[in-house]
């Protein structure tokens, strides 16, 4: 082989949020943290853990709801409440 053309390696700690850590060897010679490992992944525990930081399914429903009324009420066309949901998306274009 020739020398002098491989990437350094070195010893790293990989963490998990679960507190797991894991010992290994990287080119990336830094610690690593993630989110999931084989002790916490629903995969590997047969456990499913939901976790909706962002509040999506919140929102989803919220503009759901507003959809459907605006559908039993007739009194706003398809039109009308795409645009409404995109102003709602995006506040800063409402007035353009």
């Amino acid at each position: 082989m020739k020398q002098g053309i491989h990437p350094k390696s070195e010893d790293i700690t990989i963490t998990c949020t679960c507190g797991a850590k894991v010992r290994t060897a990287s080119t990336l010679c830094k610690d690593v943290n993630v989110e999931l490992c084989s002790k916490c992944h629903p995969f590997f525990t047969g456990k499913q853990r939901l976790v909706d930081s962002t509040g999506r399914v919140e929102r989803f429903q919220k503009r759901m709801e507003k959809y459907k009324a605006a559908q039993k009420g007739k009194g706003k066309g398809k039109a009308k409440v795409e645009v409404e949901a995109k102003a709602e998306a995006n506040p800063e274009t409402e007035n353009q």
